[in-house]
Order: C-alpha cells, then structure tokens, then sequence
C-alpha cells in the first residue's frame, strides 16, 4: 500500500515556518549537483556573500550551517566556550533559557541575567552584573519568538566590549524582518534560521563570525564537544581555494536559501523592513479594535511575531482548532509562562502579507463572536 503525500494548503502565521515563495520550491526541484562539484561551490560562494549583505558585516566567516537554528545556537557555544569558562545569558523567555542550557552542557559556569517574560533587559542589568564577574561571553536573543520582544542591542553592546567578553547573539526570527547590523553593533558571532523571516524551509542557520571570535576559537586548548558543529573543520568546506571534505551538505537546501536570499535583495532590505512594520500595524489595530491586548509594550514589539493575551472567556485550544481546521490558518501557542494565556501570530517574510492579516481578522471574528 501506498501512501501518498497530499498535505493540506495552510496560510502560516505561527512563530515559523513561515510561507515560502513559489520560486523558492521550484529551486528546490533543481537537479542535484554533488556537494564538490565546482558549479555548487560556485553557488556556496553566492550564499555566502548574500548571507554577508544580510548580516550586513564584511565577516569572512559566513555561512549557513547544514542544521535548523537550534544547531546554529549550538554551533556558536561549542566553538567559543570550553569547560570552565564563565558565560553571561541574558533571559527573557524560551530561547534564553536554551542558551544556559547549552552554557552548561559546555561545562561552562552560568551567570544569568533574568528579566520578566514580556519584557526587553535593561541594559544597567548587564552593566551592574559585569561588575562582579569576568565572563568570556554575553549572550542574548534579539528576536524573543516566545514572548515578541524585540531587544535593543547597540546599548547592551557597548557595556559588553567595555570589557574583554565576546558578543553573542539570536537572530531567529529578526534576520530579514528587522534591521540587523552586525558589524555596527559590534557582534562578534551571531546565527538565524531559514524559516521565520528568509522564508526558506527550515533546515538550515546562517551564522557569521568576526576576527576576535575566530582568534578565541584557534586558541582553545580543548576538543570542540561536537565533530559535527567543529568549525575548524567545517569552515574548510565553506571557504578558500580548495575545498575539504567535512560532510554532505543538504544541496536542494542550499538551493533554497539562495533563491529566497535572492528575493529578498530583489525586494530590498528597508522596503522588506517596512512591509514588516506596515502589516504589524495593520494587525495590531484589527485585534486592538476587537479587544486584543498586546503583551508587549508598544517600543519593544516584534512587527514579525505578535504575542496576545487570549482574552477572558475565549478557549485557547478550540480557537485555533478552528482556524486551522475551517479556514486553513495556523497561529501559534503560547509557550512556557505564557502557555494557554497567549498567542503568537507571525508576519514573517513571504506570510508577512496584507491579505493574511485580513483573512486572519475575518476568521477570528466570525470564530469569536
């Protein structure tokens, strides 16, 4: 017997994936190269240097690692920390708290910096915290998918290069949806995914990686943890003349991303940005009107991913059952604190579409009232 594959056509505006372009799935049916054919190398090259205008940084050490986003995280913590090293996480939700683990399974020595969920850190938070430790890290998460804060950085930045730590960051789900100035701000590594705001499919995390990182990394005096996430082996197959072989890469991935990488150019990074904010804005006043409440105050919003209290008397689980069984939308659940009481309604990249938002209010109204 067989089974064919006949998904249903759903309208995503959850926290990822997000719709892809059709031409984004017609690169995907390209046909194969072999992952050291020169003409893939070639387009390697391409990626990179697109990856680069995205990131907006001159950093050579830019690609997009063969893993989701979770493995970009965990690409950069194996690579620049070895055990007993001290790391400062900055948490404010879900992906905060990833990182101390993944502090932890490094053996490295946590200090966590806690701000409520729903709310960006202070950055006399981190400044008071570095007074009374040496970390060799600060890490922290633009983009919060579980709350929909959005965390000013360039502030945070200065504290941290005050002193001798490296500036680590997530850039999940604000690549492509909102300004990300990596070598301005002063990162010194950061990592995304492909399937919030690039509308690729998921399955791939570009990172980069500044002189002063790579410097930390060729002076370990350990093993990275991970053969696979080794980026001195890795990076060996992403750059120079003659390419080593370290493993297969996902090839129509690859494709992928570098069609989407290409329409985003194609549509220009600030036009992208304001079709990012001029939707959010048309969403925000449609809930507003209904009687929505926003859990995040209106300077520290995410225009790419919208977290609502469900209001009193509505019933989480029917609501969005109903959206996705009568009208085919996704929204998202409420994650950790915020599970059962909040939304998350993403707008990202090619689902970051007026008639979306007005499909999505329509539904809403007719499932509520």
């Amino acid at each position: 017997m067989t089974n064919k594959l006949n998904p249903s056509t759903r309208i995503l505006m959850g926290p990822g994936p997000s719709d892809v372009h059709p031409r984004v799935l017609k690169a995907m049916a390209t046909p194969l190269l072999g992952h050291l054919d020169p003409q893939f190398i070639q387009i390697m090259d391409q990626v990179m240097e697109m990856l680069r205008q995205l990131f907006q940084t001159e950093n050579q050490l830019t690609f997009a690692v063969s893993a989701t986003g979770s493995a970009g995280m965990e690409t950069c913590f194996v690579n620049l920390l070895e055990p007993g090293d001290e790391a400062m996480v900055c948490v404010n939700g879900v992906f905060g708290n990833r990182m101390c683990d993944i502090v932890e399974r490094c053996g490295a020595k946590l200090i966590r910096i806690d701000a409520d969920w729903g709310s960006h850190v202070d950055p006399d938070q981190v400044k008071q915290a570095l007074c009374n430790c040496s970390p060799k890290l600060v890490s922290i998460v633009h983009a919060e998918t579980s709350t929909g804060v959005l965390q000013p950085l360039k502030d945070i930045s200065k504290i941290v290069h005050d002193t001798s730590a490296l500036f680590l960051v997530d850039t999940v789900t604000s690549l492509a949806g909102t300004d990300v100035r990596v070598d301005d701000w002063e990162i010194d590594a950061i990592y995304s995914g492909t399937q919030k705001c690039i509308s690729a499919p998921p399955g791939l995390s570009p990172v980069s990686f500044n002189p002063k990182a790579i410097e930390i990394m060729d002076q370990r005096k350990t093993r990275v943890q991970s053969w696979y996430l080794d980026l001195s082996l890795v990076k060996n197959y992403w750059a120079g003349a003659k390419r080593a072989y370290h493993h297969t890469a996902p090839i129509s991935m690859v494709y992928a991303l570098h069609e989407a990488l290409s329409l985003i150019f194609e549509e220009g990074l600030e036009k992208r940005f304001k079709r990012h904010r001029h939707n959010h804005e048309l969403l925000r006043d449609g809930l507003e009107e209904m009687g929505f409440e926003f859990v995040v105050a209106p300077e520290y919003r995410l225009p790419m991913l919208n977290a609502v209290r469900i209001p009193e008397g509505v019933d989480d689980i029917i609501v969005r059952r109903k959206l996705l069984d009568e009208y085919n939308i996704e929204i998202g659940a409420g994650l950790g604190n915020f599970a059962g009481k909040v939304w998350r309604i993403g707008l990202m990249g090619h689902s970051c579409d007026q008639n979306h938002v007005n499909m999505l209010l329509a539904a809403l109204r007719q499932i509520i009232n």
